[in-house]
């Protein structure tokens, strides 16, 4: 354990941020070097942090906050303080991480050395509270199990794959897991999901507008990953920019401007969106999740194309006028709490 260390980053998080640091501290059999990246919290975070023996770093506030950027601080704060690391465990701050995952990752890396990358799966915490939180623990349970092409925000790099390719790109706002992805592979490099509960995911979505916003920036990460990894041969998010364009742009657009002309059959072009549900509820339901997971998965897939779209279109504009990406939020800040500035031990 002493070869690895922790890169945490989030930004009025509350409570979230203190059972992610907790999960770390305590849980482990002896401590580990943790860096926490604030990203301008106004609440007690960085002193919670600081009580729980965690080094802190502030972002510049006058340069717009990524989440790339974040990790590539923390690395930077971890690595100079500790150069002889081997492996980061980088996680976000609205997660707890699983007693166990960083010992089990660490040993496919050592058993592994082709491996560069591992993750696992990350469960939401309380599906039950909302359809949108169910929805993530969906997305969160999809994929298999052995390589694969991807990782989230809770992954285990080796120290020296992560210098080799220059750390995360600052400048993308979202999936900057997938574009970190694609360079690590193209090194030759490999990622493997194991079978194993890695994080404990806090969503704490409640409202229709924050699952259009998460929606919306999913769209900006695909139209921005497309620019810069688009060509072959990884052709990366290209089919998901398409799809998202002619779902969420052309289809309705085309319904609506046709609905005169057409006497209003041109709006039966909508029946594509409850078709589309109801072949994403069977499937998914076939998968083994519930029918109460199916349903909210498959409506999510079945509209989610529209504020895709706009988020594809917000790209696009924001590169025509030259204006630097700025990152979509979905999730406000966690009400303070006296737990946070509490330790409860190491």
């Amino acid at each position: 354990m002493s070869r690895i260390g922790v890169v945490a980053i989030g930004r009025n998080e509350g409570e979230r941020l203190v059972r992610c640091l907790d999960s770390l501290t305590q849980q482990r059999p002896q401590a580990i070097p943790i860096v926490y990246v604030d990203s301008g919290s106004t609440d007690d975070s960085c002193t919670a942090a600081q009580q729980r023996g965690v080094e802190v770093v502030n972002l510049d506030v006058s340069i717009p906050f990524t989440a790339a950027r974040a990790r590539n601080a923390g690395f930077e704060r971890l690595h100079q303080l500790y150069p002889d690391l081997d492996y980061v465990q980088f996680v976000d701050g609205d997660c707890e991480v699983v007693p166990g995952w960083i010992e089990a990752a660490s040993q496919t890396l050592d058993d592994n050395p082709q491996i560069v990358a591992v993750c696992g799966w990350r469960r939401e915490r309380y599906p039950e509270r909302s359809v949108y939180n169910r929805i993530c623990d969906v997305e969160w349970r999809s994929g298999a199990v052995g390589e694969t092409h991807s990782f989230g925000g809770d992954v285990l790099i080796r120290v020296a794959a992560f210098l080799a390719v220059g750390g995360y790109n600052p400048g993308v706002i979202a999936a900057e897991d997938d574009e970190l992805s694609v360079r690590l592979r193209q090194t030759g490099g490999t990622i493997v999901r194991i079978d194993r509960d890695s994080t404990i995911h806090d969503a704490n979505m409640h409202r229709l507008a924050q699952w259009w916003q998460r929606a919306k920036r999913c769209g900006y990460a695909y139209a921005q990953v497309s620019s810069l990894h688009g060509a072959p041969p990884e052709h990366k998010f290209v089919k998901e920019v398409r799809r998202s364009v002619l779902w969420g742009l052309v289809l309705p657009g085309s319904a609506l401007a046709l609905a005169l002309p057409s006497q209003g059959w041109s709006l039966l072009l909508l029946a594509r969106y409850p078709v589309t549900a109801l072949r994403v509820i069977y499937g998914t339901k076939r998968q083994g999740f519930s029918w109460a997971d199916s349903v909210a998965w498959g409506v999510s897939c079945g509209i989610s194309a529209i504020p895709e779209a706009a988020g594809v279109v917000k790209f696009h504009l924001d590169r025509w006028r030259k204006q630097q990406s700025q990152i979509i939020e979905y999730k406000g800040p966690q009400p303070p709490t006296t737990e946070l500035i509490q330790p409860t031990g190491r």
